[in-house]
């Protein structure tokens, strides 16, 4: 097959800001290129390049062996399809089609013959003498690409022509674009940001990411072989592993070793694992190369979206004491005060602060004729030194209704899992029943007052506190001890499948070698 086209090392910046950081790519005769990335990937700068609208920093774009950037962009054998199609609402269809022929000084029936026969390749004959502005959007972009196709140019360029067609429409035009490619025989390069249509239209997708090609390869290899984490993620829905490569066809993770189909890795070497959740069958425990509890199931039309946890995640119990209602009467001022011993890390008391005190005491006042009306507290006095012990608070309304609680020192109680590599810490607290009673989000207010806090051991990023156990029930909840458990997700595999599994069920999991892809690291080449 020819190569058309050769962008070698295009640079570009808009405002200073660096949007294609030396491209490098080769596009061949025939071929239906799409070029898939997120909005400020680069894709559409390159694209206005190659047709002429903007001139690169750096880097050559040759064209048929020729150097194309001195060409301006009329005379470049190559026509472009913008998404608002830019059609002349005071012409016919007839008239839009046949506008750059015209230019052209054809014969009129030159001009005939050619609009009449991209107008049927669109599937809109009998469409001529229509007014465009009262058409549908498809076929408003049907005309588009006849429009640009008329000229019989080299390469057409299409920036993102179906995003604002509805879904169905946009379906039908994906299988339309592909038929008409296929008929004229001529090379299309395709901007989208949309996954699907790059994998059902492309001969070749072209994965950006910040201003460079992440992979290059057909959809099958984009999508079974992702050459990194952005194209796993970004190419389809996938469960994502850390892992070794302990030498060619053999890759450890979770622990345990499994046979895979890649090779080429330095020995022992990082790498992340890709499992796509349709590869994954759900089998009977002990059945499978895995097991696990299922943690939720939601039903998507043609299948079901089962998350499996496999291995679970850094976790911490504290102790909920549950008090008795201990509000306080100003009987005189017709107000009443409330407040809640509470237990705080010694590292966090150079930082402590008045609003931090009343939000972790659960301090609040109120007035006796109006429950609703709350009273600002006017003064919060204490005064804690950095070593463990009990140091007393009080909370004091402008009128003189106070009270007095502990605040509880204590060294850091802390987990670490090496193994996981994370840190957890939370912390005994009390409550009374009410106070559970008037939660809103129980889950979240019992991660505040337990002041529970997970983090990477790496870099010390936060990490996600997902699940809180507990057995009680708030509603019924009496005065005594309670057990409540904080815990990051643990290795979580999304499996998608028409057979039903039970929330809680106990479940294997099946897969082979076949399914198990390896990837490099971001920004490391294997």
């Amino acid at each position: 097959m020819k190569k058309l086209i050769q962008f070698k090392n295009i640079v570009h910046s808009f405002d200073g800001t660096l949007v294609l950081k030396g491209i490098n790519l080769d596009i061949y005769e025939n071929e239906f290129v799409t070029l898939l990335g997120p909005s400020g990937c680069g894709k559409t700068t390159l694209l206005r390049i190659l047709g002429g609208f903007l001139d690169p920093d750096e880097g050559e774009v040759i064209f048929d062996g020729q150097n194309i950037l001195p060409v301006p962009a009329y005379k470049r054998e190559i026509n472009t399809v913008f998404q608002k199609y830019a059609l002349f609402p005071h012409m016919n269809v007839y008239d839009n089609v046949a506008f750059g022929l015209r230019i052209k000084k054809m014969s009129p029936d030159i001009i005939e013959q050619k609009v009449n026969r991209m107008l049927a390749l669109v599937n809109l004959e009998g469409y001529a003498k229509r007014n465009v502005t009262q058409l549908s959007g498809g076929q408003q972009q049907r005309i588009a690409i006849a429009r640009a196709l008329v000229n019989e140019p080299n390469v057409l360029l299409l920036d993102e022509p179906l995003g604002a067609l509805d879904l169905k429409l946009r379906k039908e035009m994906q299988h339309e674009l592909k038929r008409i490619q296929q008929e004229v025989g001529i090379t299309f390069i395709f901007v989208t940001h949309d996954q699907e249509e790059a994998l059902t239209m492309s001969d070749k997708i072209v994965v950006m990411k910040d201003g460079e090609i992440q992979q290059i390869g057909t959809p099958e290899e984009i999508y079974n072989e992702p050459a990194n984490e952005y194209v796993a993620k970004f190419i389809g829905e996938s469960n994502i592993i850390d892992g070794i490569m302990n030498e060619d066809y053999r890759v450890t993770f979770d622990d345990k070793q499994y046979e895979c189909i890649d090779c080429g890795f330095k020995k022992n070497e990082e790498v992340d694992i890709v499992i796509r959740p349709e590869d994954i069958d759900i089998v009977k425990r002990n059945q499978g190369v895995l097991n696990g509890v299922v943690k939720s199931v939601l039903f998507k039309g043609v299948h079901y979206e089962i998350i499996v946890e496999t291995v679970k995640g850094t976790s911490k119990t504290v102790k909920m004491h549950i008090l008795k209602n201990h509000d306080l009467l100003n009987e005189e001022a017709h107000e009443k005060i409330s407040a809640n011993d509470f237990t705080m890390d010694l590292d966090d008391v150079d930082n402590i602060s008045d609003t931090e005190v009343i939000a972790r005491a659960n301090a609040q006042a109120w007035s006796t004729e109006d429950e609703d009306e709350l009273i600002s507290l006017q003064k919060v006095e204490y005064e804690v030194l950095k070593e463990p012990g009990t140091y007393p608070v009080t909370f004091t309304t402008a009128n003189g209704t106070s009270i007095t609680v502990n605040i509880n020192v204590v060294k850091p109680i802390y987990f670490e899992d090496e193994k996981q590599g994370v840190g957890i810490t939370a912390y005994d607290f009390y409550k009374t029943a009410d106070e559970l009673q008037e939660s809103m989000a129980l889950s979240i207010d019992l991660k505040k007052w337990a002041n529970a806090t997970a983090w990477d051991l790496e870099d010390d990023s936060p990490v996600e506190i997902t699940d809180v156990d507990y057995d009680f029930d708030p509603e019924t909840v009496k005065e005594g001890d309670y057990e409540i458990t904080f815990s990051t997700m643990g290795r979580e595999l999304k499996i998608h499948t028409t057979d039903y599994a039970e929330e809680g069920a106990k479940v294997g999991l099946k897969f082979g070698p076949e399914d198990i892809h390896v990837m490099s690291k971001m920004g490391v080449v294997g």
